[in-house]
């Protein structure tokens, strides 16, 4: 019901309550005179007339004030209703009570008008802040109408008009697809490429809820710059571990192979055992060099994740009994905590179970390279739904920490402090993470050491 037909309605029922009350009354009145036989005098009489007809005269003043009121009242509901504030009564005529309600309506409008300044001031306020930001920022509903952008948005997708989802299909129809069809929590990376040049958005999206209406806000940056970078860093430091590896091998076959070249200009000097323990070295090092080239292989060659839904707690298990049977001779106590029993996973499990099997082989051979006779020993294995429902699961182990200048460097390929090692296990499991949607990390306490396997 609107404030117009409620005040109408109070307004009736105020008008009938008053006349019914008049008239009871005034059927008391008379009828208390005749049932109590008051010999009243003439003059008493009519004076009691004139007061009885003098009553509705004072109640249907009383109601008219009453209506005048209520209508001031209902003028400035339907201000508020209308986002009007310009309402204003005189404070100057009138009687007291009108002059008093003119006052109070007044100082409501004015409040009301007060709040609204401040309101759009501080929207003001808010959108130059906004435009302030290299971050791009876009709400829309759920129709893929643009309620809201900032001048960032319009730069980053180089446009001047944004009012519709759509509008986006003529930047890039993938961006405008994404945008689209993207919900609370995704993260994406949306590559642009136009007349214009190549950007890569990184878009973050969230959600509220206002005045009903389910909007999305998305952020929207540009790390084109970033990712340049970092791939430059990545081929720096490939290059300088390709070229240590390399350099390695070369040098002694080249070495050697000068060497044999001498021996064999003059026959009378040959000797058969050096010949052949050169060429012995120069096979050792070679097949060492094809080892190295098949790790490469494996890093560059990692197939497509097919994703499926298994036990974790199932899958840990089977885990463990393949780590005890790769080292049944440790004594490594492994230890599992799965929260909730039958936490599921959303993942391609053999790809995940070589990322598991060689976390746990370096864990086993972190604790092994400290202290054979050391009493605790342990691997625990922790996997857990955390508030942003992801899958988690955390293997540390209580050997040594890891040295601070190593950290940064562990999960850069063919990297490795290990003589045996090819420097590939980390990379390649980091690698099959970031296929599968999720993350591989590093934390250390200085105490233990664990790694984080995080599914989004």
């Amino acid at each position: 019901m609107s404030f117009r037909n409620l005040s109408q309605y109070y307004s009736f029922r105020t008008t009938v309550s008053l006349v019914t009350a008049l008239a009871a009354g005034f059927a008391w009145a008379i009828c208390l005179i005749a049932t109590s036989g008051l010999q009243l005098s003439e003059s008493k009489f009519l004076l009691a007339l004139f007061l009885t007809a003098l009553l509705p005269v004072v109640l249907y003043w009383q109601l008219l004030l009453y209506k005048q009121h209520a209508r001031k009242v209902l003028f400035l509901l339907d201000a508020i209703e209308n986002n009007d504030t310009s309402i204003h009564f005189a404070e100057d005529n009138g009687t007291p009570d009108s002059r008093l309600v003119n006052h109070a309506i007044n100082r409501v409008a004015q409040i009301l008008y007060q709040v609204k300044t401040e309101t759009a001031q501080q929207e003001k306020y808010y959108e130059l802040i906004l435009n302030c930001v290299d971050t791009g920022i876009i709400v829309l509903n759920d129709k893929g109408v643009i309620c809201q952008k900032n001048n960032g948005a319009l730069r980053l997708l180089g446009t001047d008009v944004l009012t519709h989802i759509i509008q986006l299909e003529r930047i890039d129809k993938k961006l405008a697809s994404l945008l689209k069809d993207c919900h609370a929590g995704n993260k994406l990376q949306v590559p642009i490429c136009n007349e214009r040049g190549t950007k890569n958005l990184a878009v973050h999206v969230s959600e509220i809820v206002l005045h009903g209406d389910h909007l999305r806000i998305l952020a929207l940056n540009d790390i084109h710059n970033e990712l340049d970078e970092k791939e430059m860093d990545s081929w720096n430091k490939l290059t300088r571990v390709l070229t240590h590896e390399i350099m390695n091998s070369v040098t002694p076959i080249t070495s050697l192979s000068e060497t044999l070249l001498q021996l064999t200009k003059n026959e009378k000097e040959i000797n058969r055992d050096e010949l052949q323990g050169g060429l012995q070295t120069i096979r050792a090092t070679g097949q060492s060099l094809l080892t190295f080239v098949e790790s490469y292989r494996q890093f560059t060659h990692i197939p497509s994740p097919i994703p499926g839904l298994f036990y974790v707690k199932d899958f840990t298990k089977r885990m463990i009994n393949l780590a005890r049977h790769q080292y049944p001779n440790s004594s490594i106590a492994f230890l599992t905590e799965i929260t909730p029993d039958d936490l599921i996973l959303y993942a391609d499990e053999n790809l995940i179970s070589q990322v598991m099997t060689n976390l746990l082989k370096n864990a086993v051979q972190a604790i092994e390279s400290e202290n054979k006779d050391k009493k605790e020993k342990y691997i625990r294995i922790h996997a857990y739904c955390n508030e942003e429902e992801a899958v988690v699961i955390e293997i540390t182990n209580n050997g040594p920490p890891i040295p601070p200048d190593v950290e940064s460097h562990i999960f850069v390929p063919f990297f490795t402090t290990r003589e045996e090692g090819s420097g590939v296990g980390l990379s390649i499991s980091r690698q099959i993470m970031r296929l599968s949607g999720g993350s591989l990390t590093l934390k250390s306490d200085g105490k233990e050491t664990t790694f984080v396997l995080k599914f989004n």
